[in-house]
């Protein structure tokens, strides 16, 4: 078949190349798969209306395109094994039909033919699904080369720009670095913040939350800007000292989207100095707050607490309950992680927070579990009391599930002993396999004992054999003597 002529094709796959953003490579073999798919395509029609498909989804694996960018076009070729009889024109070819082109020809080897139809032939459906089959594997290519961009990321955050709208998500463009192209981002409902603007081409600082394969979508990006890694990156951004390691951030409980609509976001940051003397909390805020108050500009105005970091666990929850003014921290249950914080009266309300968000965020920041006590109503008797039964039942409970964890691995000892014992009884497959190999080593090592168990009477037999030989001539010489005295 002659060279299906594609005017352009050299053009066409730089230009794809510079748009997409690929090799000139990847184009070309994804420009090779579709016109392949689209040659089965047109393979396919010609049994519209005549008789059923006769082609598995293995048929045309010996099929492939080859792109002349010299001349512009392409050649569909087939690899056919020479075989003494067809049993299939696309996969065989006769030996004596090859033999009048190369007399050398032998049965078994492959000879690669030119199955190229003709341009008029290949038919409306086939382009349209060439053109479908490019289109998909570009967009394939891209996603992969994104998700190979952006999985070994150094910088989480990315500046981000709104594209549009998608359902609840908003669809955002965002560049791995200087001179990268962009790619598309989403910012799914939940990683939102209520405060913010998202209007068109509006910027903000996105955290990247994950590099993922979505069905039927490939690689896609996920960004945040609820996630706490955002705020962690806002503040080393702002503070020279986090920079120079003086000042260390140790936790962050964020709040980004609460419950109610009353509450705003909020977090809580704490932080710990390296040096003695430098205060870590003062360096996070700045001079009249000017650290600190980039931040909450760039968060949308979030209520941001930073805290200092202590070893004492008292003394830390104290802190984390900031900006309440804490009278005595009990930890009734070190073990358990539980804490008694006792507060005045006037500073219940402040020290709990609006719907529980401020004791929220601080159990979260601490790891405690705190329950916030009216100092003057605290009846230390009767609240030792119930953390004791709470003590009690949290011991019962951990004895409960060691038990129940002693029984099931006790449960699967046996259950393997048993296993063990049937397969010695009935051995499986494998099993066989594996006694076989064993019973033939025995049998060799037994064909082996036989052989020198009867080799060794012969050896015995010439041994006595020898050993009478010898004691023969012995007596005749012993015996020689005598008879010449004899004599």
């Amino acid at each position: 078949m002659a060279l299906v002529l594609l005017p352009g094709l050299s053009n066409l796959i730089d230009d794809i190349s510079e748009e997409k953003k690929l090799p000139p490579q990847v184009v070309e073999a994804a420009l090779r798969e579709a016109l392949l798919k689209g040659y089965e395509r047109y393979r396919r029609t010609l049994y519209l209306g005549i008789g059923e498909d006769p082609f598995d989804e293995e048929y045309f694996s010996n099929f492939d395109v080859a792109l002349d960018l010299e001349e512009e076009g392409y050649r569909v070729l087939a690899s056919k094994i020479i075989v003494e009889e067809v049993e299939s024109e696309d996969h065989q070819i006769a030996l004596a039909e090859v033999m009048q082109v190369a007399e050398d020809a032998q049965a078994g080897d492959t000879v690669v033919l030119d199955v190229t139809p003709e341009k008029e032939d290949f038919g409306r459906m086939a382009a349209a699904t060439t053109k479908q089959v490019l289109a998909q594997k570009l967009r394939d290519q891209q996603r992969r080369m994104i998700q190979e961009e952006f999985a070994d990321l150094e910088d989480p955050v990315l500046t981000a720009r709104v594209i549009r709208f998608e359902r609840q998500s908003v669809i955002m463009a965002v560049s791995s670095g200087l001179g990268r192209p962009e790619v598309e981002a989403e910012l799914p409902r939940r990683d939102q913040l209520p405060n913010d603007n998202y209007r068109a081409n509006a910027t903000f600082k996105v955290f990247l939350k994950e590099v993922s394969e979505v069905p039927r979508r490939g690689p896609q990006l996920f960004v945040s800007r609820a996630n706490a890694g955002l705020v962690v990156y806002l503040f080393e951004n702002e503070v020279p000292e986090i920079q120079e390691g003086s000042v260390r951030i140790v936790a962050v409980a964020r709040e980004a989207n609460p419950p109610s609509r009353s509450v705003g976001p909020r977090t809580k940051v704490a932080v710990d100095s390296i040096e003695r003397e430098v205060d870590p909390v003062g360096a996070c805020i700045g001079a009249r707050g000017s650290r600190i108050q980039q931040v909450v500009n760039e968060l949308r105005g979030e209520k941001i607490d930073v805290i200092r970091w202590s070893q004492d666990p008292g003394q830390y929850i104290a802190n984390s309950l900031s900006p309440a003014r804490v009278d005595v921290v009990r930890l009734v249950d070190p073990v358990g992680q539980h804490a008694h914080v006792l507060v005045p009266p006037d500073q219940l309300s402040l020290a709990i927070g609006r719907e529980g968000q401020n004791v929220r965020l601080a159990a979260r920041l601490t790891g405690w579990k705190i329950d916030i006590k009216n100092s003057s109503e605290y009846d230390q008797a009767a609240e030792d009391a119930i953390v004791s039964e709470l003590i009690t039942q949290r011991e019962q409970e951990e004895a409960l599930q060691r038990e129940a964890e002693e029984r099931l691995a006790a449960e699967q000892a046996a259950r393997a002993e048993e296993d063990a014992r049937l397969r010695e009884l009935y051995p499986l497959p494998e099993d066989e396999e594996e006694y076989g190999e064993g019973a033939e080593e025995a049998m060799s090592d037994a064909e082996v004992y036989e052989e020198s168990a009867e080799s060794e009477p012969a050896e015995l037999e010439q041994s006595e054999a020898a050993t009478d030989q010898g004691q023969g001539e012995t007596e005749e010489l012993v015996s020689d003597p005598n008879e010449e005295g004899a004599r």
